[in-house]
């Protein structure tokens, strides 16, 4: 094993456990940890501490952009570069194109929260220390992870593996980085 390991990792083997496992690691003040489990838990972003993803501005952001170009488009051609006066009606009236100032305003808002995501999840992300562990594979069938990072501040090999250990990890091994 390398002087510096990635982390270390444990076991559970219930849902439950690895929640109750998840407050006492947030409690104990590590930002650095991950929960690995082989279906979604309920309520386990809330004990992990996970604050509300920022996706979400990202998809507004791409909404809203996508629909003042469209509108800026039909604006800019119809009342400045190039003004026809058809039957009387104004340069520039927003109703015609509205279907298509939404429609581009929902395009740009998915490509904005495929593009939001990609960004703060890191992709493209080729390769994980996790995944060299053994117990990867029993993650993704009916066994449940933490992670600890060892670039966490409050990181201690001893103590981390005590915790761990305390509040019902089983198997707690180091991860090599």
């Amino acid at each position: 094993m390398d002087a510096q390991p990635y982390g270390l990792i444990a076991t559970f083997d219930t849902a439950a456990g690895v929640y109750h496992a998840a407050k006492n690691v947030r409690d104990a003040g590590y930002k650095h940890w991950d929960c690995i489990t082989p279906f979604p838990v309920h309520g386990l972003d809330c004990a992990m501490g996970v604050k509300r993803s920022l996706v979400p501005a990202f998809a507004l952001a791409g909404g809203v952009g996508g629909f003042v170009a469209a509108m800026g488009l039909a604006f800019f051609t119809g009342a400045i570069d190039y003004k026809l006066i058809v039957g009387g009606k104004p340069f520039f009236s927003p109703i015609p194109v509205l279907p298509v100032a939404v429609e581009l305003g929902i395009l740009c808002a998915s490509v904005g929260a495929v593009v939001g995501m990609c960004v703060l999840c890191g992709f493209p992300k080729l390769y994980h220390p996790v995944l060299k562990s053994d117990r990867i594979v029993s993650a993704l069938d009916d066994k449940f992870l933490i992670v600890i990072e060892a670039r966490d501040p409050k990181f201690n090999l001893a103590n981390t593996r005590a915790l761990l250990e305390k509040i019902g990890g089983l198997d707690v091994k180091e991860l090599e980085a």
